[in-house]
């Protein structure tokens, strides 16, 4: 087994590395112990409360991120100030667009979120010396394309129903991909009206839906934020998944 596949307890590592999502199933686990060592030397972990701007529209990237938990939301302006959700990340998504001088959007914590920056030209020059890394980046930017084309599908042709289950399913497979349980417990990062944005809807009609699905024991509203879902399948039939 190579450098690359070494078990992530592996003394070399860097010890915020050996448990840490980006190592497992991130950017980070095509690094090598040496280059994860170096990379690690320039590293700033950083928790931020939600609402917090991470990466803002047309500014100068200087550095990149991993999400090591919690969920971000990227949006687009418009010149006449109107702002559109255009899609959500979660650990261990990396955060930033290699090889570009700006985003192109903004990225804003949706809810607490910590992550693991590093210098813009340090990455560019690992993704040089790291073949793997660059593939792993490319692996990440096509998921981040299917994703974005399903959720077309969804704006596009979904009934209102659909779309709120098509959300909730979407926050319920991201917050514990590895869990094995068919039934999965979240808050959700986004309030109403950001829901109703990200969905095209009315708050009211966004209101009416999570209601319908919780008289239906689709899901269960513990409080406002806290959705409970019993049956994984359940709501993906609901969401025409």
């Amino acid at each position: 087994m190579d450098a690359q596949r070494k078990d992530i307890h592996n003394s070399e590592l860097p010890v915020l590395c050996r448990a840490c999502e980006a190592r497992h199933r991130g950017v980070c686990g095509a690094l090598s112990p040496s280059q994860l060592v170096s990379l690690n030397k320039q590293s700033t972990r950083k928790s931020v409360g939600a609402g917090t701007e991470l990466i803002g529209e047309s500014q100068e990237t200087k550095t990149y991120a991993n999400i090591i938990s919690g969920v971000v939301k990227l949006t687009k302006m418009l010149s006449d100030g109107r702002q559109q959700i255009v899609g959500l990340q979660f650990a261990p998504d990396f955060l930033g667009r290699p090889f570009r001088i700006d985003s192109g959007i903004s990225a804003d914590a949706a809810t607490d979120v910590n992550v693991c920056s590093f210098p813009k030209s340090v990455i560019e020059r690992m993704i040089k010396d790291a073949p793997e890394l660059e593939h792993r980046l490319l692996e990440q930017t096509l998921k981040e394309l299917d994703e974005a084309r399903d959720w077309m599908l969804t704006l596009g042709r979904k009934t209102a129903s659909e779309k709120v289950a098509s959300f909730l399913y979407l926050i319920a497979t991201h917050v514990n991909p590895d869990a094995d349980s068919d039934s999965v417990s979240f808050q959700l990062p986004l309030t109403r009206s950001d829901i109703a944005d990200f969905l095209g809807l009315t708050i009211e009609t966004v209101s009416r839906q999570l209601t319908k699905l919780r008289k239906d024991r689709v899901i269960v509203i513990v409080n406002n934020r806290h959705v409970e879902v019993p049956d994984l399948d359940a709501l993906a039939e609901r969401a025409s998944q």
